[in-house]
């Protein structure tokens, strides 16, 4: 054996063994990422596998069978169709996030956490909950004798748990620091002690929380905990039967995008697709949270993965399928990390330049995040890079699960709570915090479907128009693409049109 048929051994040892008969050769022209996924795939729980020359022939076909190049897909109008939706005046109000330049030298990442906590301390001051009396510092607290009870509100410089098993944090703000120790419950103590303990075990670095306790010594022993969180509220409704697209992460220039699939969406929001066209007559609104191509040079070697390796030609792809929305339909288009914006959050609109001589009313470019008002319901729309970071770094969060971490997200009040998990723009007025509490909280970034409520915030994460990659494979991660959430904004109710069957 010798060059890539070495390679291939070498990743594939202890899980596949390969067949003699297998040669250089048979390798010539497949990237070699890819078919390491694809074969780890292919034998899925077989134990003993052996790649023989047959099944390699088999996987590489799948492989390039997934990568064809692009072709022209036409969208089917139907003539007899006749939307509720198009009669229907449109109703918005769409507000960018301000995007401020910055040096990023230390003043600015001073005048950014100083925003950050001052406008989630009054969130939580807003809401009393039983800790009124809350302390106007923290540096206060050294005059306290030993057992007074007290309430105040600092940002988590640091986190670590005892020997004991006891948790251990530093609280700060302006005016000082103190240590507050949550303490582990014995198995006996009460519910509402196991409830504080996990919230704490969940604590990240810049938290802005709210405690309760005692003073003892220099700490402050913790019975309560209260995240800024959002308010249980009800969610608003449309006088009018209309509904909202929830779309994102189209990734247009990839080999894998589902072109066809994402054609027949549009196919059927024009009336061309029978099933169910009493909810795409409904449709008023479309919401497009980032992504929207692939773009360049995002990641090492993405060149072999790209049907489409300019980046002008990317959005000029993606924006031929936008001329296909009609018209009476509002779309709103925030970008993500793959788009051609700059990297670091919140992220400005996509730029004229990439639109060229695309021109249409109906759509409108935003930033990201953006909050949008649609017919009275409240949108809050950002990307999600944020998750990948929220995932890794808070107990219970998944990929599989999206809105676990959104979630998590809600109850901080902040998009980007990790600092440090994805670039932000050190900003004197932190755009990332939510300053208003959204009827539907919609994010992408994840290709994973998911749909949940919380404290009467609709979350969704819409997930993808790719296929699945040879790093998800080999990262074991399942994405759902080609699935279409839909919210009814009179009844409330959210609908899933499953693309990858009509």
């Amino acid at each position: 054996m010798s060059g890539a048929l070495i390679e291939l051994a070498n990743r594939l040892s202890g899980k596949v063994m390969i067949s003699s008969e297998i040669s250089e050769a048979d390798l010539k022209g497949v990237d070699s990422e890819s078919l390491v996924a694809h074969i780890i795939e292919h034998f899925a729980g077989v134990s003993g596998a052996v790649l023989s020359k047959e099944s390699l022939e088999s996987v590489i076909a799948g492989i390039r069978s997934e990568t064809k190049e692009p072709v022209h897909v036409e969208v089917i109008r139907s003539g007899n169709f006749n939307p509720a939706a198009k009669d229907i005046e449109p109703q918005f109000r769409a507000r960018d996030v301000r995007v401020e330049r910055t040096s990023s030298n230390v003043n600015d990442f001073v005048d950014y956490f100083q925003d950050r906590f001052v406008r989630i301390r009054e969130i939580i001051r807003s809401y009393g909950n039983g800790f009124s009396g809350i302390l106007g510092n923290i540096s206060g607290i050294k005059q306290y004798m030993n057992g007074r009870d007290l309430a105040a509100v600092g940002m988590v410089y640091d986190k670590v748990v005892t020997a004991k098993g006891n948790i251990m944090i530093t609280l700060e703000d302006e005016s000082g620091s103190v240590k507050v120790l949550f303490m582990k419950p014995a198995r006996k103590q009460r519910d509402e002690q196991n409830e504080v303990f996990d919230s704490a075990s969940k604590l990240v670095k810049d938290d802005v929380i709210a405690v309760k306790g005692k003073t003892w010594n220099s700490f402050v022993i913790a019975n309560r905990m209260l995240w800024p969180d959002v308010p249980i509220h009800q969610p608003s409704q449309s006088a009018d039967d209309v509904a909202v697209a929830l779309v994102s992460d189209v990734h247009v220039g990839h080999k894998l995008f589902m072109q066809k699939n994402f054609a027949k969406f549009l196919e059927w929001i024009n009336g061309g697709v029978d099933n169910r066209r009493d909810l795409a007559a409904k449709i008023k609104y479309m919401v497009v949270a980032g992504d929207l191509v692939d773009g360049i040079g995002i990641y090492p070697d993405q060149d072999r993965e790209l049907a489409i390796d300019d980046i002008y030609k990317q959005y000029s792809v993606f924006f031929e399928f936008l001329e296909h929305v009609p018209d009476y339909i509002e779309v709103f288009v925030i970008p993500g990390n793959h788009d051609a914006v700059q990297r670091a959050e919140p992220q400005p609109k996509v730029g004229n330049g990439f639109l060229k001589d695309f021109k249409k009313e109906n759509v409108h470019m935003m930033t990201n995040p953006c909050y949008l008002n649609l017919h009275g319901i409240k949108i809050l729309a950002y990307h999600g890079t944020s998750l990948d970071s929220v995932i890794r770094g808070i107990p219970g969060c998944t990929y599989s699960a999206p809105t676990d971490a959104m979630k998590e997200i809600l109850k901080r009040r902040h998009l980007s709570p990790i600092y440090g998990g994805n670039i932000v723009v050190p900003s004197k007025d932190d755009a990332l915090v939510i300053n208003e509490v959204p009827d539907i909280l919609h994010m992408g970034h994840i290709h994973k479907n998911g749909y949940d409520a919380y404290h009467g915030t609709l979350l969704v994460n819409s997930g993808t128009w790719q296929g699945r990659t040879g790093y998800q494979i080999k990262q074991g991660h399942v994405p759902s693409p080609g699935l279409l959430p839909i919210y009814e904004a009179k009844s409330g109710k959210l609908n899933v049109m499953d693309f990858n069957e009509l």
